[in-house]
């Protein structure tokens, strides 16, 4: 085998599937990442573990019926443990306790699977075929309903102890800031989610994106504000995690021109020099396919630790 072939066969290909609680997204995908079939279903309602588990063999059936994925991997909309095995909690789904979805879909499918929560799967998404692609190390946060994280590191998705890691909305940025749904008390995400902006404006980011498009003078301020209260926070985790790049997905990343400049700015001026040598900030690429590309390669890194025991 040559430096450059791949080291599993070419006909060989995996299946990423991206959970939600409305939809179920899966892809089948070759080594470089070309998306060969997808499928969107919906999800079960009420979305009980069990009908889940048999929506997802059933698509999985329609979009490999010849069986030639070697390996799943699953991204779901709440935290995994450490191994990858288990769905601790599942948020918007019902019932959702320690589901061991892992092992329930490999007896149901006889292949390896593995299990990352969403927004690990959107970096981890990114990182392979997105804005991150020339990195080794970089962090992404999404900006969304809430604001959720992932941390790639050496090129592998790290999670921490019990699975854990990358809550990076959850840091705090002001100790006497609004409540969080985590008991923090002004944490990021009480300053840059779509909530936060609402509740501090009253207004979508949709809506404040077009005002300032339109050169409204309190939508541009706003959006500087905002660029301020993001910068502050990323520059804690540039100090921990001394990134390459930075990538800013998530609805509100749609208004990233507005903000970006003022992040970097503030990067600048809280970061020493030597801790964001040559960092990026950039906006996500793959939009809402993200979680869905992670999780297959989230799933090719479970086939060749599969060949490497075997």
């Amino acid at each position: 085998m040559s430096m450059n072939s791949p080291p599993v066969a070419l006909s060989e290909t995996v299946i990423g599937i991206d959970l939600g609680g409305s939809a179920i997204k899966l892809g089948r995908f070759d080594w470089n990442g070309t998306c060969l079939q997808s499928l969107t279903v919906p999800t079960p309602q009420p979305a009980k573990p069990e009908a889940v588990l048999a929506a997802m063999v059933d698509a999985i059936a329609q979009i490999d019926p010849l069986q030639q994925s070697v390996a799943i991997g699953v991204g779901t909309p709440g935290p995994a443990d450490a191994a990858g095995r288990i769905a601790r909690v599942a948020i918007n789904l019902a019932g959702w306790q320690n589901v061991p979805l892992a092992d329930w879909l490999e007896a149901k499918t006889g292949k390896p699977t593995v299990l990352a929560n969403d927004a690990n799967c959107a970096g981890m998404g990114e990182y392979w075929l997105g804005a991150g692609r020339p990195f080794q190390h970089m962090i992404l946060l999404t900006l969304g309903t809430g604001v959720g994280g992932a941390i790639i590191l050496n090129g592998e998705l790290f999670v921490g102890h019990e699975g854990a890691a990358g809550e990076l909305g959850l840091i705090t940025l002001n100790p006497d800031g609004p409540e969080c749904n985590s008991g923090n008390n002004g944490s990021l995400e009480q300053y840059v989610s779509v909530r936060a902006i609402h509740r501090r404006t009253g207004l979508e980011p949709a809506e404040l994106g077009k005002r300032a498009q339109a050169g409204d003078p309190q939508a541009i301020a706003f959006w500087q504000t905002y660029g301020r209260d993001l910068g502050a926070g990323l520059a804690s985790l540039v100090y921990v995690l001394t990134p390459e790049a930075i990538i800013i997905g998530g609805g509100v990343s749609a208004s990233a021109k507005f903000f970006l400049p003022t992040v970097q700015a503030e990067l600048e001026r809280r970061v020493l020099a030597s801790s964001r040598a040559g960092l990026q900030l950039l906006p996500a690429q793959l939009g809402n396919q993200a979680g869905m590309v992670g999780a297959a390669k989230l799933a090719w890194q479970k086939r060749l630790q599969t060949l490497a025991q075997s």
